[in-house]
């Protein structure tokens, strides 16, 4: 990369892009009409990026110098400068000698690699290292160092020209910067963007945020987006507080560590006191004073500690924006980030504990609670997907985040005020989460801060959501607390609105572990609802029940049944007896067959040789639905399979959908493993309540069908597909 490569401004400027254009869809012609010169399509960085370990934004960086033009031709030319500027200037660390001799031979060289300073007070200098490149007290500019204080923390990525002059005193380093720029922006576009804002919908600016940090808005609901959106919230608001608790592989850390230069993803969730804040020993700030957003990765985890004393100053500076270490007292505006993963689904974690289980212990305090804005429900975002990523073009990260930062000194937190009316009886701190949420999506969706009550309040909504989710666990783990009204009302027509998060709805009785939800008429219904399926286990639509009415029971038996669960209740209809299926028969599932033997399990052992084809990973995953309507919901069933391997070059899709529906049903309460074993021949299914079923065709029972097409029944009801002849028998495991 050439010294005129970069003009004054930070950018690289290309002279060979070509006017012609190829033709986009409307969203991406708007985009690209719109915003010229900072928008790049989201699907070149993963194309380019290949094994450099390079931030996301850095790619974006050069991309939107050179692959920026919607002309294909451009475009793959772009994208071959960028591979070509990766290979010659970033700096592996297996090659870090290499690079070392090419900067000695050629003079000076230009490199792309993170660079961290220091002072040495011995020397008075500053020096820097690199991190890649493996060179040390490289002596740096105060200039620099002023004007980019960042170098001082924890470094950060830029493009260098590094030169190498030997003088002979091997006390002196050879290693000179002759050139340092941090790769991004160096100026404020917000008025073009807020201008520009107005020519879009509200739906279409939304699916610019979507497609601006990499996802295909058509493949999300509205709600889904808007939870994404939350994940933003922190580089735009100061001093936000966010947890986001939720099952692997959903994408909670990506965003904290690849969408902004703004932001620090701290690994292994644990820091030091003189990190994060203050280093009394040199008097340097932390992380706190420098960065817009600090993000604690795997933040959960019972076995982690922190001392006391982290905890307690982290707990002043959530709540006060201050931190005192020594004598002094110091003020920072980042916000703070806990993201963790969860071992059990929502309704074991309602039932035996709470929504914060998996935090450490001295995490787990109500004080520390208190002070956070949003809880973010992790379990509703989808296992990241390959065809969840768009091709479409999106802000280039950088931009973006720098607009966001500059968004930071305004304040929408009271726009609402003219509309809606919070109730009384919230606390400051419930009132404090809900309005600076408010106001951050308010700057994301409408950056002028002008907006409609009826654009308002899905914002709103969601604001109450985020800080129900942490009041209503905090009032399970202080008893003390005081349980408050999640209501606000409309100024215009006086009505009352009471928010409730998406778990009460969905399990009343345990989320108010025992006290009937209020808009439950009473505890049958709302046992009903948690059940899942209750009426379907307990008649089962015409499947197991249909022959047995309650009514033709004796009357003690009748008696016996109400007492108990509809899980028993299925369990009891296990009754041992051979079924012979009849080729072309109608009216069969694998409820009928196998969920009476398998109610209530905990441990499943599924033996079929032939889970290899997309049509036997189908019938897999119906047989995982099913087991569904025979568990209680909030407890866990163990299913572990063991099959054959695909044939040679389908291995991999055979991987690949055992390891999808794992990743899928684990988040509902059914955890699949499996092993494979080629000597396989038998097919069975072993159930620790004591039953072996031995299905002669294993799940393969139904004829082929066209199971492609969304609108064909079949695929949703399998009482309408015709079987294949079969028997399936059944035994008491003890009588083996």
């Amino acid at each position: 990369m050439d010294e005129q490569d970069m003009n004054q401004n930070g950018w690289i400027e290309n002279p060979e892009f070509s006017e012609k254009k190829t033709s986009l869809n409307a969203l991406d012609a708007k985009i690209t009409n719109l915003f010229p010169g900072v928008t790049v399509r989201k699907d070149l960085v993963n194309k380019v990026k290949g094994n450099a370990l390079v931030p996301s934004y850095v790619l974006e960086f050069l991309l939107s110098a050179y692959a920026t033009n919607t002309d294909q031709a451009s475009i793959e030319s772009g994208v071959d400068r960028v591979r070509a500027i990766l290979a010659n200037n970033y700096v592996h660390r297996e090659e870090a000698n290499l690079i070392q001799s090419k900067i000695r031979e050629k003079g000076s060289h230009r490199i792309i690699d993170r660079v961290q300073v220091a002072l040495n007070e011995k020397t008075d200098l500053y020096e820097a290292t690199f991190s890649n490149l493996g060179i040390s007290q490289v002596i740096v500019d105060p200039s620099l160092v002023k004007a980019y204080p960042k170098l001082l923390v924890t470094g950060i990525w830029c493009m260098c020209q590094i030169g190498y002059a030997y003088s002979g005193d091997p006390r002196e380093v050879p290693w000179q910067l002759l050139q340092l720029k941090p790769v991004q922006m160096s100026r404020d576009d917000r008025e073009n963007y807020m201008q520009q804002r107005s020519q879009f919908t509200d739906s279409e600016w939304i699916d610019l945020l979507m497609q601006s940090i990499g996802f295909n808005p058509d493949l999300f609901s509205e709600r889904a987006k808007l939870l994404h959106l939350v994940r933003m919230v922190p580089f735009v608001e100061r001093n936000y507080n966010l947890v986001e608790l939720g099952p692997k592989g959903t994408g909670k850390s990506h965003i904290y560590s690849e969408f902004s230069p703004h932001g620090m993803l701290i690994s292994g969730g644990e820091v030091t006191v003189a990190k994060l804040f203050v280093n009394n020993s040199n008097g340097h700030l932390g992380l706190v004073g420098y960065w817009d957003t600090v993000a604690f990765d795997e933040f959960a985890g019972k076995a982690k500690k922190a001392g006391r004393d982290l905890v307690d100053i982290m707990k002043n500076y959530m709540a006060n924006k201050s931190f005192s270490r020594g004598v002094e007292t110091f003020q920072g505006e980042a916000s703070m980030v806990f993201v963790g993963n969860t071992s059990h689904n929502v309704p074991y974690m309602l039932k035996n504990s709470d929504l914060f289980e998996e935090l450490p212990k001295q995490y787990h305090d109500p004080a520390f609670l208190d002070r956070i804005h949003f809880y973010l429900p992790g379990w509703e975002f989808e296992q990241i997907r390959s065809e969840m990523f768009t091709s479409g073009f999106g802000f280039v990260v950088d931009y973006l985040a720098e607009i966001l930062h500059n968004l930071r000194d305004a304040d929408y937190s009271d726009r609402f005020e003219e509309y809606f009316e919070l109730s009384s009886t919230l606390s400051t701190r419930d009132k404090d989460g809900i309005r600076k949420t408010f106001s951050g999506l308010m700057k994301l969706i409408y950056p002028d801060g002008n907006a409609t009550p009826e654009q308002m309040e899905p914002l709103l909504r969601c604001a109450f959501e985020g800080r129900k989710r942490v009041k209503d666990q905090l009032c399970r783990i202080d008893s003390t607390m005081e349980e408050v009204e999640f209501t606000y009302k409309r100024v215009s027509d006086g009505e009352v609105v009471a928010v409730q998060t998406l778990e009460e709805l969905d399990y009343p009785q345990l989320y108010w572990r025992g006290r009937v939800a209020e808009n439950s008429e009473d505890e049958g219904e709302a046992e009903s609802s948690v059940a899942g399926d209750a009426a379907a286990i307990a008649g089962n639509e015409g499947e197991a029940g249909a022959s047995e009415n309650a009514n033709a029971l004796p009357v003690a038996r009748q008696q016996e049944t109400a007492t108990m669960t509809p899980v028993e209740r299925l369990a009891a209809k296990a009754d041992g007896k051979q079924r012979e299926l009849v080729e072309n028969q109608r009216g069969i599932t694998y409820y009928k067959l196998f969920g009476p033997y398998l109610a209530g399990a905990k441990k499943i052992v599924v033996e079929d040789a032939y889970v290899r084809k997309p049509y036997q990973l189908r019938n897999l995953a119906e047989f995982l639905e099913m087991l569904l309507r025979c568990k209680n919901s909030d407890e866990d069933v163990a299913v572990h399979l063991v099959t054959g391997h695909n044939e040679p070059g389908f291995v991999e899709a055979q991987l690949n959908g055992l390891n999808e529906l794992a990743s899928t049903f684990s988040q509902l309460g059914v955890n699949l493993t499996y092993e494979f074993r080629d000597t396989l021949h038998d097919r069975s299914i072993t159930s620790d309540t004591g039953w072996e079923i031995l299905p002669g065709r294993g799940l393969d029972i139904f004829q082929k069908f066209v199971d492609g097409d969304w609108l064909n029944p079949l695929l949703r009801h399998q009482q309408l597909r015709r079987v294949k002849e079969c028997k399936i028998t059944y035994r008491r495991i003890d009588e083996k």
